[in-house]
């Protein structure tokens, strides 16, 4: 699209005008979107042809439509976090993420579904109601960038941002059956900052690991609003997205912590472990990772999020998603030295991870041991909701990245006998963001993930 706009083959308003159809035509069965703004989105790709033909291009993403996940701020757009209590919600500002990709040239067409505050992996929030996966849907797309996995695989848009507090990016990729990276800590900028801020990443959901890598580019660097973000490194991902270090060490792990898999994901995951060994440029060596799973960790700081909600009035609890509401009142038992101890426990385990990537350069494990349930509901038939955070117990390799602000990507790697897709995970050091992308593009190479589409597909 961008190229073609570039060269004047494509219009930025067709362009829109088909981004628009293409969610009429899928979004009664996905209920993928919160907000359209059809006018403002037309209006403005008729600046950009205009300015197009003039000669002049705002960035890589001139044009181009997209969509926001309803968690980050959009300057005069509602949003409303998938919360009743901020259902009339307009913010004056825009998030950096939102500014750089609109600076880019970008043409921001509608908010992505969320669950309410991000809080869970699950696809349904008390506003938004239930968003379904465009293969199947019976079944969740996943959390907590949800709509805008969806809207992705879906064929509306190329692009939507997400953000990835425990796997909300990874997670309804690997369902949708869509490539998503969420960066190092820091990387790309991430405000507003919640409680959890500390394990809250930004990044973007696309159809190929080349358009993750230039929408990075425009994406990460500094910004004063995040005391977390990171120096741009001043390269191109996108222009070294095809350059493998040769002798790049890859550990395949086909679980963590002895997780058992669904059958259906093993064997993908098996399949795909056995083509990885295949590839040229690569050293696929034998590791073991002794470490802990960090779930009590990632329970204490998670479950700080509900702290600042402990004195909200009763009527507006009853207002919130129960799950949400179950995590506030568990909150009230966190007290300051265990965070802060929680916080000591988090730094020791990096560092155990940090030791462990000695051994090798990448650590490529399955991304979800299970398959998408129900779109109803918070997790499979089995959940335990005694936890603090029952969703971190099925989706137990997303959330040790978070603690570690490790980059960790999402990419299909196979379908199961009923056709839903599976995923890998694609793990690098930190600030090693960029190996992380040229595996992904290599397997992508090798493995056609994109032959397939959903049943929900708007050009179906």
């Amino acid at each position: 699209m961008a190229r073609g706009v570039r060269e004047r083959t494509l219009s930025p308003v067709e362009l829109v005008r088909a981004a628009l159809e293409a969610i009429e035509r899928t979004e009664p069965r996905l209920n993928a979107w919160c907000e359209l703004l059809a006018d403002h989105a037309l209006a403005q790709s008729a600046e950009r042809e205009a300015e197009a033909l003039r000669g002049r291009l705002r960035g890589p993403w001139h044009g181009v439509p997209i969509g926001v996940k309803d968690l980050f701020l959009t300057a005069g757009v509602p949003t409303r976090r998938g919360s009743l209590l901020h259902a009339h919600a307009v913010p004056a500002e825009n998030s950096p993420v939102v500014e750089r990709m609109l600076r880019a040239g970008a043409v921001m067409v509608g908010k992505n579904t969320t669950p309410e505050s991000g809080w869970k992996a699950a696809s349904n929030s008390p506003l938004y109601g239930v968003t379904r996966n465009p293969w199947d849907t019976r079944l969740s797309a996943g959390g907590s960038s949800s709509g805008s996995a969806a809207a992705v695989a879906a064929g509306n848009v190329p692009l939507s941002l997400g953000s990835d507090g425990g796997g909300s990016l990874r997670i309804p990729a690997a369902f949708c059956g869509i490539f998503s990276l969420k960066p190092t800590l820091g990387r790309v900028p991430t405000y507003p900052l919640s409680s959890s801020e500390h394990l809250s990443h930004a990044g973007a959901m696309t159809r190929s690991v080349a358009d993750s890598a230039m929408a990075l580019d425009v994406l990460k660097g500094p910004h004063p609003m995040d005391p977390y973000s990171l120096p741009d490194d001043g390269a191109s991902w996108l222009a070294a997205l095809d350059h493998q270090p040769a002798g790049c060490r890859i550990a395949l792990a086909p679980t963590l912590f002895g997780r058992a898999l669904d059958p259906q994901v093993e064997s993908c995951v098996q399949a795909a472990f056995a083509r990885l060994r295949e590839l040229p440029a690569l050293q696929c060596v034998e590791a073991r990772l002794d470490i802990p799973d960090p779930v009590d960790i990632f329970d204490r700081l998670w479950g700080a999020r509900g702290a600042p909600y402990l004195a909200r009035p009763a009527a507006e609890k009853a207002l919130m998603d129960p799950g949400l509401a179950r995590l506030i009142e568990r909150s009230a038992a966190l007290d300051l030295p265990g965070h802060l101890q929680a916080l000591q426990d988090r730094a020791a385990f990096c560092r155990r991870m940090e030791h462990a990537f000695q051994d090798f350069d990448l650590l490529v494990t399955p991304m979800v041991p299970v398959l998408p349930f129900a779109a109803e509901a918070d997790g499979p038939p089995d959940m335990d909701e005694r936890p603090p955070v029952p969703w971190a117990r099925w989706t137990p390799f997303s959330y040790p990245f978070n603690l570690t602000g490790q980059p960790a990507a999402a990419i299909p790697c196979g379908w199961t006998d009923t056709g839903l897709p599976v995923a890998l995970q694609v793990v690098g050091r930190r600030f090693a963001d960029l190996p992380v992308l040229q595996l992904c593009a290599a397997w992508e190479r090798a493995f056609d993930w994109q032959a397939r589409q959903p049943a929900v597909h708007a050009a179906a």
